[in-house]
């Protein structure tokens, strides 16, 4: 939780106008720290603190935004964090500082040197994310340190920051992806999107891509800077020196939903950041009847709606009905009656068709009453891949029995003078053929 200040502040500062990143100077932050000790029993045991934190933007010696806050304040570098963010407002962000463990590796010394030559640093992580998931940025901060290397890895001795300190940082490694989540359709081409900048020329990067689906985890691409050396497809060569790793994926397919990892390693940091492919096919509807459906008083329909070919499972078919002319005048007026939900509605099962998607049918046997003239029926098929359910629909016309009575007499007579008129018609042509067999030559 923010402190009240911390919370006015970052109101004042977000609502001062609808204002990019490029323009505001600080972004309150979430700080998890971490306080490592050795329990009762000698084991060791991480508790993560969460603290306020402010991320401010600006030269040494500025003063913090917040006083009682941790203020990491990134000064000018080669690479600054807020152009990555696409322009975003920066009540669209959300911010979580963490500290960065490079895992006991302490003899490779970073190429940018800190103010006065320090080569030892402390490694912060900055995670930025777009609250409507458009990106996700992880920039690593670095803070030089005249403190000695630890002799172990750092979590067991971090250096504790006090509340109101000011660590004075720059950017060293970016990594980006937008956006973080894909849907695709199957058969769609998708490019998942994997950028990188350092902040030195000619880093010694390795970026490899991995595919985890159902615990397994599978490497498909790596490249080393140093060696030239690469294995595996999906990322064009020539972009990797501009910093451009998105992997090309050229057909989707319902196996190729997964959580992709994009991780670039630039000694002692490794970055990664994942992208989660979902599939998505919307199913193709229809009725197993025409919009119109005639049947007589008393008379029995199987009604069927299909909904096939789509991806993932959850499907959603719901039955309604209505009068059609209320139904044609509800988008005129107000209080016209809604439509009523079917409850004598039947479920196939799921089939699971060659190309790994689902098809489902729902059903119902109509019974033509008389009163259910002219009423309309609207199957209703919801899916995660559709923005708007489709619908199909047709009309029942229900004829009574003393109508289907007259026509079935009207039916018997028109056949009773038709059989007539063809015995009339043998008889008159048997006739002639005897008159002229009779006539003399």
């Amino acid at each position: 939780m923010m402190s009240p200040i911390l919370t006015i502040l970052s109101y004042v500062c977000l609502c001062a106008g609808v204002q990019s990143v490029h323009q505001v100077s600080w972004l309150p932050c979430h700080f998890t720290d971490e306080h490592v000790f050795l329990d009762a029993d000698g084991h060791t045991r991480t508790e993560h603190v969460p603290r306020d934190a402010v991320l401010q933007f600006g030269p040494t010696g500025n003063p913090p935004a917040n006083p009682r806050a941790v203020t990491f304040l990134v000064t000018g570098s080669k690479l600054d964090l807020r152009r990555f963010l696409e322009g975003a407002e920066a009540e669209q962000l959300e911010c979580e500082l963490r500290r960065y463990s490079t895992k006991g590796v302490h003899d490779i010394s970073w190429p940018v040197q800190g103010a006065g030559g320090q080569e030892h640093n402390r490694w912060f992580s900055c995670t930025l994310g777009h609250a409507n998931g458009l990106f996700k940025v992880t920039g690593f901060l670095r803070h030089p340190s005249d403190l000695p290397p630890p002799e172990r890895q750092e979590y067991h001795s971090w250096p504790a920051i006090g509340d109101g300190e000011t660590l004075v940082t720059s950017v060293a490694m970016v990594i980006k992806t937008q956006p973080p989540a894909v849907r695709a359709a199957l058969g769609s081409a998708q490019k998942l999107h994997c950028r990188f900048s350092v902040d030195h020329k000619g880093p010694n990067a390795t970026v490899e891509w991995h595919r985890r689906r159902r615990g397994e985890v599978t490497r498909l691409f790596s490249h080393a800077a140093r060696s030239g050396v690469a294995a595996g497809g999906g990322v064009a060569l020539r972009g990797l020196a501009s910093g451009d790793a998105s992997y090309d994926l050229p057909f989707a397919e319902v196996r190729s939903e997964a959580s992709y990892i994009c991780s670039v390693s630039v000694p002692p940091l490794l970055g990664s950041l994942e992208i989660d492919l979902h599939i998505e096919e919307a199913p193709r509807v229809s009725l197993n009847i025409g919009p119109a459906l005639s049947l007589p008083e008393g008379g029995e329909q199987k009604v069927s709606c299909h909904a096939e070919g789509y991806y993932p499972l959850d499907v959603e078919i719901v039955w309604h009905v209505q009068d059609a002319a209320a139904a044609a005048a509800s988008g005129r007026r107000v209080g016209a009656p809604l439509p009523k939900e079917l409850q004598n509605v039947l479920l196939s099962s799921h089939r699971h068709n060659q190309d790994q998607t689902y098809s489902l049918t729902s059903f119902f046997y109509l019974e033509a009453r008389a009163e259910a003239s002219g009423r309309l029926f609207t199957c209703s098929v919801s899916h995660p891949a559709l923005r708007m359910p489709v619908k199909k629909s047709f009309v029942l016309t229900v004829e009574e029995s003393s109508d289907w009575m007259l026509k079935l007499l009207g039916g018997l007579v028109l056949v009773s003078l038709l059989s007539v008129l063809f015995l009339l018609l043998s008889y008159l042509h048997s006739a002639r053929r005897r008159f002229v067999q009779k006539k003399p030559y």
